[in-house]
């Protein structure tokens, strides 16, 4: 079986922003007198989408939604202003990227971060690359692991979902390509370990960015 197309997910994959997105919660934290948490931490939190990560954030005594929607649009504010500030790709990234485009494998771009700054990052931080769809959270029900957008991008792409890897660095990812029908993706410098991958169905690991292009090559 041959592979016509990928699609990445974001945060842990194609860029590293936990510095953008550890301080963005840290300084909602202080103003509301909240403790803080290390970059560590939030490496744990990181995965579902901002909001759950507002909720896993703050104290035990603040979680209900009143409580967190507050927080949530605090943290949308700070860090709109602050998420591109140290957010940058990883190591290997181009690279990859460029072998791609050398090869004519479309790319897209589907994430759990709000749309608006999925956009965002995307163009100011991996703007030298054309991705077919940018998609980001638009609404809490169709937030990976759903895998309805995914979905859409294989049918706007006119390819079997068969034929299309899902790339990613966490569990949700991994779950979000098995239910649409791709090519589950690992990968090992995000925020999850291999073992927590794999465990979470990965068909395949890469440990660094090129190992995709081989696969590619492999199977076409």
């Amino acid at each position: 079986m041959s592979f016509k197309a990928v699609i990445f997910d974001l945060d842990g994959t194609l860029v590293n922003s936990i510095e953008d997105i550890a301080s963005s919660m840290n300084v909602v934290l202080k103003k509301n007198e909240f403790p803080t948490h290390d970059l560590e931490t939030y490496e744990r939190f990181i995965g579902y989408g901002i909001r759950n990560l507002v909720f896993k954030a703050v104290p035990e005594t603040h979680k209900e939604d009143e409580f967190v929607d507050i927080y949530f649009k605090e943290m949308l504010q700070v860090y709109r202003d602050n998420c591109v500030q140290k957010t940058a790709l990883y190591s290997g990234v181009p690279e990859m990227l460029n072998a791609l485009v050398s090869l004519n494998i479309p790319m897209a771009v589907f994430s759990n971060k709000a749309e608006e700054l999925t956009k965002k990052v995307v163009q100011y931080v991996v703007s030298e690359w054309k991705f077919t769809d940018v998609v980001g959270l638009t609404t809490e029900v169709l937030k990976k692991p759903n895998p309805n957008k995914a979905i859409q991008i294989a049918e706007s792409l006119g390819i079997s979902t068969r034929e299309i890897l899902f790339v990613g660095d966490s569990e949700v990812d991994m779950q979000t390509a098995i239910g649409a029908g791709m090519q589950a993706v690992g990968v090992v410098w995000g925020f999850r370990s291999q073992e927590q991958l794999e465990k979470s169905g990965a068909t395949y690991i890469l440990q660094q960015p090129l190992d995709l292009i081989d696969i590619i090559k492999k199977q076409n």
